[in-house]
């Protein structure tokens, strides 16, 4: 005879899902009409876009973009950090591109924020980040920051083509920065 104390599976309760497993979920019914196109990791227009990791910028639909047309690359801020320097030049050495497109956006969580966020990490944490922040208080500026690392790195053959926006989160609209 089972021992009732022990629940069996109709018994327990179930686990809730995380939203790592509704994506996962997700993925699965993506996968069964997933058709291979053939693309090649090469973006068709040459561009690379660097932008906020904003949830609120949807920029396929932003920029008329289709899969395969452009690198997109993301990070707080959509600031030009080394890294993203990495990712450009491999973007651009390796994979064809020859367009930077910048955005930034109104209403950005690192408007405001300041170095502090690290001390304050320190604090916590024990351990000070290797990172700077890279906060900011005049979005135009730092747009035009983010444009002048992208000129001036010794990596990028292609800086001729760079240019920067600021993407309003309540209209949907560009604003160019020069």
């Amino acid at each position: 005879m089972p021992d009732s104390s022990v629940p069996t599976s109709a018994q327990a309760p179930a686990a809730a899902k995380t939203i790592t497993d509704r994506l996962v979920e997700a993925n699965r019914e993506y996968a069964v009409t997933f058709k291979d196109g053939g693309m090649d990791a090469r973006p068709v227009q040459k561009v690379a876009v660097v932008a906020c990791m904003d949830a609120r910028l949807d920029l396929f639909a932003a920029l008329g973009l289709e899969l395969g047309d452009s690198h997109i690359i993301r990070n707080a801020g959509g600031v030009v950090t080394d890294d993203t320097i990495r990712s450009l030049t491999i973007s651009q050495r390796a994979l064809g591109t020859s367009s930077v497109v910048l955005i930034h956006h109104t209403g950005c969580g690192l408007l405001g924020l300041t170095e502090d966020f690290r001390h304050e990490l320190e604090l916590e944490v024990g351990q000070r980040p290797q990172w700077a922040v890279e906060a900011f208080v005049d979005l135009d500026g730092d747009v035009r920051q983010s444009m002048q690392r992208v000129r001036t790195s010794p990596f990028l053959p292609h800086t001729d083509d760079v240019r920067g926006f600021v993407f309003d989160v309540h209209t949907g609209l560009l604003r160019e920065i020069h």
